[in-house]
């Protein structure tokens, strides 16, 4: 089970993630969307979903240097594994603080406002549950590994990471021995990927890059019909009728 979880999990959940995101896309264009209920109720909304998409944008970045990084470059910036260890307990820490404060206000909304709940669907609500429970494991495994600033246990998950993506034999090995928190850990993170394209979690594929070179107007429709005008010049207005003419 060991090995099946963390050798051969990771690329069904990697090439599930990938190929039915593309297959929605192509097939299901119109339900590619955030979903976003701010509409429903502001409150709570702002100040939430800063709070999460910050932290988790903050913990993507530093999982995805700190496991795909080969150990040699840190080797050779002069990075020890004592100094990255602490460096990713107090990064992460404070990012996934913050993560699960954002989140705790976005799933109270979802949960206890009736209008938004009722515009969530079983995918909505259980996404956002799995995100909250990875984000408690993530922060339980912080505790762990204040026990081991020697970064030795580091160095096993960047082993196992570096495995999977390169393509070597015998990934799981890396991380027979560590805490059951860590393998829980992964193995939702893996879950989560597998669940990714049937969630709103697709809108992160989605960066609004062309709108970088959008047109600077937009033609809009006054409310009687008139002639479409260039979003910032008021539409002409019509001659003033006196009585008798």
């Amino acid at each position: 089970m060991h090995n099946f979880v963390f050798g051969i999990y990771p690329y069904i959940a990697i090439t599930v993630m990938i190929m039915a995101s593309i297959a929605r896309y192509d097939r299901d264009p119109f339900t590619w969307k955030s979903k976003s209920s701010q509409l429903l109720r502001k409150r709570q909304f702002i100040a939430g979903s800063v709070l999460f998409h910050v932290g988790v944008l903050a913990i993507f970045a530093g999982h995805l240097v700190g496991l795909l990084t080969p150990i040699q470059v840190f080797e050779a910036l002069g990075v020890s594994h004592e100094a990255k260890q602490i460096l990713a307990v107090a990064a992460g820490g404070v990012a996934g603080v913050m993560a699960l404060t954002g989140g705790a206000l976005l799933l109270h909304r979802r949960l206890f406002d009736p209008r938004i709940r009722a515009n969530s669907t079983l995918a909505d609500t259980g996404i956002m549950v799995l995100l909250m429970v990875q984000l408690l494991l993530g922060l339980a495994t912080i505790v762990v590994s204040l026990g081991h600033l020697d970064g030795v246990e580091m160095v096993k998950f960047m082993n196992w990471a570096q495995a999977i993506i390169y393509l070597r034999a015998g990934a799981a090995d890396y991380i027979t021995d560590v805490h059951w928190l860590f393998k829980a850990h992964i193995a939702l993170g893996l879950t989560i990927f597998l669940l990714f394209p049937f969630t709103r979690l697709v809108h992160m594929f989605s960066a609004p890059v062309r709108y970088l070179w959008r047109p600077g107007y937009q033609i809009v429709r006054s409310r009687r019909g008139a002639k479409p005008a260039p979003t910032g010049l008021a539409p002409r207005p019509a001659p003033r009728m006196e009585p008798g003419e």
